[in-house]
This record gives structure tokens, C-alpha cells and sequence, in this order.
């Protein structure tokens, strides 16, 4: 199995396009290797449905391990404890904090006018569907995205000790995650389904943020890119160009996977 992470490793936020030579590699690598996307997003909502069938996966590992799927089979799910989540949106609800998550082609956050500036600020636009953000406590919740700074990540970590919050790479939030959930848990789920070695000793996983920590440390080969934050570049085991310079492709033929 070989792994990608989506945002900043195949999907340049930059063009909004997955980085042709990208998707070459992908194509070389298809005929010998299991393609997995492993990613923060849901990859079938509908932020990013058409990137999904643009890379055609053999699985993905959705919602940094909390989902994953082979084709249209769902493998494996974890739900976020009910009594956690109202806490959770409470307090931060309380604290002026902005979080929640995306569902289909609706968004449910508390304090939407936060992710809404957010939006407009790094998109131009916000084109959301906001919703009731209470309506989650009837939801299945998997992970959750918490927008806002470095400081208020750490204060809701110390709140919440049996939450992680990786930062995004842009450092404007984080993902919210039950601990014993990860993308590497993620590819040792698929591992077994596959019949393949469940310590990751046969896999490549490529990633840039904090989301991608474990799974670069656990797989065969860790790939770090080279437009990576500086903490994945230190556990890597290689560490390659940047995703607007073919860091993917260079990465694949470096390592001779193809």
C-alpha cells in the first residue's frame, strides 16, 4: 500500500488542482501497489468528491482513521462519544470558538461567522450551507474541525485530555480527534482486510501536517514534502521536493517505486 495524505501532498491549494505529475506517478504506481488516500476530509462529502474520483483509490482512510472504505464497502467506523461531544460544543460554544463539521453539502459549526471569515480569507468566498450546529448531538459525529489559533488549539487540548487537535499546515486549526484514532491505525485496519503485514513494514506514506505524524513514523518508508511542517520533516525518512515542484514524482523515482 502506498498512502497520501490529500491537502498540500496531492492537492495544491494554490491551483485547487491535484499536481499533475501527481497523478502520473499515481497512474505508474497503480499496476504493482494499492493506492490509499488517507486523509483529514470525508472524501465523500462533497468538498471532495470530484478529488476522489480524479485519483480513483483501491481504499481511503477518511477523517484521520475514523472512517474507511473499500470502494463502496464501509470497513470500519468510530463514533464520537455523545456525552464528549456536548461538552465540547458547549464549551466552545462558551469560549467564542469555531467548530463542527461538514456532512454532504451542509455544514454544522458553532459560530459559523468564524469558519465563514476563514473561508473568505483564504478561499475569497464561503459558499456554506450552515446549519442548526446543536442537530450534531443526534449525528454521528466521527472527528470534528476546530478553527482558530495555535493558543486556543493548546487551551482546548488542556480541556479535553482525551482529545488530539493536529494543526492544520496553514496553522489556522486543527482536526478533533478521540485519541486511539489515527491514519496509521487507519492502514493497519486495511493492512488485515488486504492480508497484508500489520506493523506497515510493507507500506509508503507521504504527508505535510501534524495529522500525518503517525503514519509517516509507523509506515515501511515515511515521506515527508518538502512544503511539510518542520515537526513530520524530523520523522521522516525522507524527506522530498515541494508539492509545486513535483516533490511526489521525484519521491517515487528516488525510491524506486517504479
Amino acid at each position: 500500500m502506498i498512502s497520501f495524505d490529500l491537502d498540500m501532498t496531492l492537492l495544491d491549494h494554490r491551483t485547487d488542482q491535484i499536481t499533475p505529475s501527481a497523478l502520473e506517478a499515481i497512474e505508474k504506481l497503480r499496476p504493482k501497489h494499492r493506492i490509499v488516500l488517507a486523509t483529514g476530509r470525508d472524501m465523500d462529502n462533497y468538498y471532495s468528491t470530484s478529488y476522489r474520483d480524479i485519483v480513483r483509490p483501491d481504499a481511503i482512510v477518511h477523517m484521520n482513521g475514523t472512517k474507511i472504505t473499500v470502494g463502496d464497502k464501509l470497513l470500519f467506523e468510530h463514533i464520537f462519544d455523545p456525552k464528549l461531544l456536548r461538552r465540547v460544543l458547549s464549551f466552545c460554544d462558551e469560549k467564542g470558538f469555531g467548530i463542527g463539521m461538514t456532512v454532504g453539502d451542509e455544514d454544522y459549526y458553532i459560530h459559523p461567522e468564524i469558519i465563514a471569515a476563514n473561508d473568505i480569507r483564504f478561499w475569497g468566498s464561503c459558499g456554506r450551507q450552515f446549519q442548526d450546529p446543536w442537530k450534531m448531538l443526534t449525528m454521528p459525529v466521527r472527528t470534528l474541525a476546530f478553527v482558530g489559533s495555535r493558543e486556543q488549539v493548546k487551551e482546548m487540548e488542556r480541556e479535553f485530555p482525551t482529545l488530539k487537535l493536529p494543526m492544520f499546515a496553514s496553522g489556522h486549526g486543527a482536526d478533533v480527534v478521540e485519541k486511539g484514532n489515527s491514519k496509521a491505525d487507519g492502514l493497519r485496519r486495511l493492512a488485515v482486510y488486504f492480508g497484508e503485514k500489520e506493523d506497515l513494514s510493507d507500506t509508503v506514506a507521504f504527508g505535510d501536517s501534524m495529522n500525518d505524524i503517525e503514519v509517516v513514523q509507523e509506515a515501511g518508508i515515511g515521506v515527508a514534502m518538502g512544503n511539510a511542517v518542520d515537526a513530520l520533516k524530523k520523522v521522516a525518512d525522507y524527506v522530498t521536493a515541494p508539492i509545486g515542484e513535483d516533490g511526489i514524482y521525484k519521491a517515487c523515482e528516488h525510491l524506486h517505486l517504479f
